[in-house]
């Protein structure tokens, strides 16, 4: 039986894991983390410090804010407890540079999207990349997401640039008018990314491709937080059996 801490828990993101994780045969809900939270039917804490020194865990799973992912990563990994982060905003570098402090083999794994029709959409772009010599991507979410633009949105583009090998030659900000910075996106490595952030949406994303005489658009929509729970469960099933740093769910879809 995985025992799984959720940070978080009593967020949106963070309650979906809870029940999730209380739905499946093969884990429990050992504790749950968050300042803001209210008792419940398992034990709670309002820091990772407190999670930790009290122990009966294996794997912090985190749904929390930008602000404190970083050190709830860095007190789990220094106690050996491997991570399922979700929370975005983390650079690769930040990232890696967590990782390497872990103990006892902890692993980090760290997904922008855990939706596996994000991960395919992805994917599809990767193959895409090379081509179509412009690439643009578009991404939409509920207006109290916390970072512009998301996490999903930044590993696409990178992973648009890493496939192609050239950046676009199509007009970028040299074009935007005065009293307008910002109209053509903000440059991910090369690729133009727009965020849009409105009541209605939860998550969707499209990547908009073009060569002469033609477009092609890869979409992916996710209108409910329980598209996220099998990679979670995947996540939390598999870094037991991993150490170090491991970015994107493809990792464990095979």
């Amino acid at each position: 039986m995985i025992r799984v801490a959720v940070a978080g828990y009593a967020g949106r993101m963070g309650s979906a894991v809870v029940d999730a994780v209380t739905a499946a045969d093969d884990m429990v809900v050992a504790c749950g983390i968050d300042p803001h939270g209210e008792a419940t039917d398992f034990p709670t804490y309002r820091s990772i410090e407190e999670a930790v020194e009290a122990g009966g865990f294996d794997v912090v799973v985190d749904f929390t804010q930008p602000s404190v992912v970083a050190h709830n990563i860095d007190v789990a990994l220094g106690a050996g407890k491997d991570c399922v982060v979700g929370t975005t905003g983390l650079s690769t570098e930040t990232l890696e540079g967590l990782a390497a402090k872990a103990k006892d083999d902890a692993c980090l794994f760290y997904a922008p999207n855990f939706t596996t029709g994000a991960v395919l959409m992805m994917q599809f772009a990767k193959a895409a990349a090379p081509y179509f010599p412009e690439a643009e991507v578009i991404e939409f979410h509920h207006a109290r997401k916390k970072d512009a633009p998301s996490g999903t949105a930044v590993r696409t583009a990178q992973m648009i640039a890493d496939a192609r090998g050239f950046e676009s030659s199509a007009p970028g900000k040299e074009t935007e008018i005065e009293g307008a910075e910002g109209a053509r996106g903000a440059l991910v490595n090369g690729v133009p990314v727009h965020s849009v952030r409105s009541m209605g949406f939860v998550a969707t994303q499209e990547v908009i491709f073009g060569s002469m005489g033609q477009t092609l658009t890869i979409k992916h929509d996710s209108w409910d937080r329980t598209s996220y729970m099998p990679g979670v469960l995947l996540g939390i099933r598999s870094v037991g059996e991993r150490s170090g740093l491991i970015i994107g769910l493809e990792t464990f879809m095979g």
